[in-house]
């Protein structure tokens, strides 16, 4: 196995509550960055955690405190204007230039939330992501892209209709909290997304690698590897990932669909002989 790839999975090995959240975010943003200063990182959300001046850990007022600083203060906010630039899914970029999308703004707000003791967590809405903070025995909900808004639930299912374009209807699952492995899935998901609309298929390529290992279950990883290797020229290789889906996933719902491609696959490689 590639040594990056070795030391990505060694990452979200263990209990999911022995993971280290900013450390696995940071190898995601390797993919984009690949010298990437992990341990310069780090400090860094360290020094922020150093300035947010909570006193009494895990209180509401330690929250509002942490909530001004990340988003008054410092000015974090949600990039509207360039929100497919792979920059606002990189936690590195996003210390840099306060920019960045629901996950990354929330695993932010995670790691420095923390490290001043107060306990918060990932909750992934349809289209959208935000964070669950336990204050005083009840959960604070807070939008992290737009300015650590508070939120109820009806406002919640608001902000999430928005990002779907239509009505929603939040279930008790759609509060559960994410583990950070979700997490970690739901960010590489989003870059591969990112790198599909560049064309960039080397690095969409390294993105799936890592979903298929820390995600193998998901049968759409290995099709999208036989799509990302067709995308990018690799059709032999490419015509052998979707053969593997189609015998391992037969009836998908997209399989009629993928073996049409496929046979369009096999005869542009015939016509070559």
């Amino acid at each position: 196995m590639d040594p990056g790839l070795h030391a990505f999975v060694e990452l979200l090995q263990g209990p999911d509550r022995a993971i280290d959240l900013g450390r696995a975010a940071l190898a995601v943003a390797r993919l984009e960055h690949p010298d990437l200063d992990e341990a310069h990182e780090l400090k860094r959300l360290d020094a922020l955690a150093g300035r947010v001046g909570v006193g009494r850990h895990g209180d509401s007022a330690a929250l509002e405190k942490l909530r001004r600083f990340l988003f008054e203060e410092e000015g974090f906010r949600g990039n509207d204007g360039e929100y497919y630039d792979p920059r606002n899914s990189c936690l590195n970029d996003v210390l840099d230039r306060k920019l960045g999308i629901p996950i990354t703004l929330s695993v932010l707000t995670m790691e420095v939330g923390r490290r001043v003791g107060i306990d918060i967590a990932g909750v992934g809405l349809p289209g959208h992501f935000i964070v669950s903070a336990a204050v005083g025995g009840r959960s604070v909900l807070l939008d992290p892209f737009h300015g650590g808004t508070v939120l109820t639930p009806a406002s919640a299912a608001e902000v999430a209709a928005r990002a779907v374009g239509r009505p929603v209807k939040l279930e008790e699952a759609h509060w559960t909290p994410c583990s950070r492995r979700q997490i970690v899935v739901r960010m590489l998901r989003n870059l591969k997304t990112i790198y599909a609309k560049q064309k960039d298929w080397d690095r969409a390529l390294g993105v799936i690698e890592r979903l298929l290992l820390i995600d193998p279950d998901a049968p759409t990883h290995l099709r999208d590897r036989g799509t990302v290797l067709v995308k990018a020229g690799r059709l032999w290789e490419g015509a052998a990932e979707w053969e593997s889906y189609l015998n391992r996933y037969p009836s998908a719902q997209d399989a009629e669909s993928f073996r049409h491609e496929l046979r369009r696959v096999r005869q542009e490689l015939g016509s070559r002989n």
